[in-house]
């Protein structure tokens, strides 16, 4: 990281290598370090828990385990995998001040997160994919079936290992970030090898999954509002619009609240080699984007009123407080029957 004055230049110059002892002193106040850990320690709890109870829900009621409920499936396991590896090394490695576990788990955990984190963020693509093509019926007579669903989630960890082995090979690396406690790729010192990375990532793992997400949803909205143009006397009709549209548009800013600033931060310091940015300020991207692992499960399960349900009776010992199975019909089978997409039964339709 490019030090903000010759004075700090002179103590990083002075200070240990990343991985020879505690780096605080140098790079933040022992406070911030106390504050992060709070915060990844927040996480790796919260979303253990969320994650953890979708996963126990899926494997406990079949209903759940529908062709369009596999990507979520993979979500919740791509969201555990990356608090695993991302939140509780950071939690450990910012309670001490410095990354405490050596060059390889630096490297190690680097991987994993980005291989976890970005299967995680194709996962929301082929999710909002994966309903324009059953809700839009843009294949004609096409029906969604299990052996979709698992191209849908077998592409997002082949597309994700694409783009995350080359730093294992030389092509840019995983590096220590800002503070120095948690690993990524390398994309703030520069350099041909890094910066064509950065690039290359930032295209394939950002543009492309948010111009898929855009669309998708776009294209959705446009069909829901033309059925309640059609049938304008059906309150459930506009009703399943609007609250779709609402649930469309959280989906989105949720996306860009996670990914935004981590692909800011990368792209701008990747094009601009002069641009100073302080350790601190750099690490926040990064340990911003693992709270996805949150509100992911909260958006897009949680607001799905047939998982909803299932985890209630699952965490009430067998009883759901707010009802039974008639509450189980979610937005997306009103959107069905008012757009004519007749997916059967257990696929059932849902933004969420």
């Amino acid at each position: 990281m490019r030090p903000l004055n010759s004075s700090l230049a002179s103590k990083e110059n002075a200070a240990p290598g990343p991985f020879d002892g505690p780096q605080w002193p140098y790079l933040a106040p022992r406070s911030t370090y106390t504050a992060i850990a709070i915060l990844m320690g927040t996480v790796l709890i919260l979303a253990s828990l969320a994650n953890g109870l979708v996963i126990m829900a899926s494997i406990k009621y079949k209903k759940l385990r529908s062709p369009l409920n596999y990507i979520l499936l993979n979500l919740a396991v791509a969201d555990l995998l990356v608090t695993f590896f991302g939140s509780s090394i950071s939690f450990s490695n910012n309670i001490n001040g410095f990354f405490v576990l050596g060059k390889l788990m630096c490297e190690f955990e680097g991987f994993m997160v980005s291989l976890t984190g970005i299967v995680g963020l194709w996962s929301l693509a082929v999710l909002a994919f994966e309903r324009y093509i059953v809700i839009c019926k843009s294949m004609g007579d096409f029906r969604f079936q299990q052996k979709h669903a698992v191209i849908g989630c077998a592409f997002t960890w082949a597309w994700s290992l694409i783009w995350t082995t080359p730093p294992l090979f030389g092509w840019c690396s995983y590096v220590p970030e800002g503070l120095r406690t948690s690993c990524g790729p390398n994309w703030y010192t520069g350099g041909a090898n890094n910066s064509s990375y950065i690039i290359a990532l930032f295209i394939t793992c950002f543009i492309m999954p948010l111009g898929l997400i855009i669309f998708s949803y776009a294209s959705l909205l446009g069909t829901l509002r033309a059925a309640a143009a059609q049938q304008k006397e059906s309150e459930t009709t506009q009703r399943a619009e609007k609250e779709v549209t609402r649930m469309v548009i959280a989906m989105v800013v949720a996306f860009l609240i996670c990914w935004l600033p981590y692909a800011t931060f990368a792209i701008v310091v990747t094009l601009n080699k002069d641009i100073v940015i302080q350790p601190s300020l750099a690490s926040m991207p990064s340990y911003f984007s693992k709270t996805a692992t949150v509100y992911n499960p909260v958006i897009y399960v949680f607001m799905n009123k047939q998982f909803r349900n299932c985890l209630l009776t699952m965490v009430c010992c067998g009883h759901n407080p707010f009802g039974g199975e008639h509450t189980s019909e979610s937005v997306g089978t009103r959107s069905r029957n008012s757009t004519s997409v007749s997916e059967g039964s257990r696929n059932k339709v849902t933004p969420a």
